[in-house]
């Protein structure tokens, strides 16, 4: 069963050790790499990763080595992947922590409007027209 974050964050707070601590919660840490989870979001949408990249506008090679591993992706271009995805606000959210990026924050322009294209389902060209809309940068 989970275990939630403010949860483990009061119990680090209170253990006199962290061994002790990192033993009671080290089946609710992050294991997955980054590309791991990309494979395991892909295989559950059913979706090809040649489609995400087309639909996320990331160049060929970029996003190729963004799913092999071979690069970290700066977070806009993260988000466009997850986006091109349709993920879950959830799931994008973990997308994020997991690349070790900050997540979405609903009082943040830029942040509101991907949180609004993912909840509708937009693409990210849409999603790109909105943050021009409203003089933000665009995801690329």
């Amino acid at each position: 069963m989970a275990k939630d974050t403010s949860k483990i964050v009061e119990e680090l707070g209170l253990c006199d050790s962290f061994r002790t601590f990192y033993d009671d919660n080290k089946e609710y840490m992050v294991r997955d790499t980054l590309s791991d989870l990309l494979d395991q979001l892909l295989k559950s949408k059913n979706l090809k990763k040649s489609q995400v990249i087309r639909a996320s506008e990331l160049s060929e090679v970029y996003a190729y080595q963004i799913f092999s591993g071979v690069r970290v992706p700066e977070r806009k271009k993260l988000l466009s992947l997850a986006i091109a995805m349709h993920l879950t606000v959830e799931e994008a959210q973990t997308l994020l922590k997991t690349a070790g990026y900050s997540t979405l924050y609903v009082k943040l322009p830029f942040d509101s409007i991907v949180l609004y294209g993912l909840c509708k389902e937009l693409s990210v060209v849409q999603v790109n027209e909105l943050l021009y809309e409203y003089d933000l940068e665009t995801l690329g």
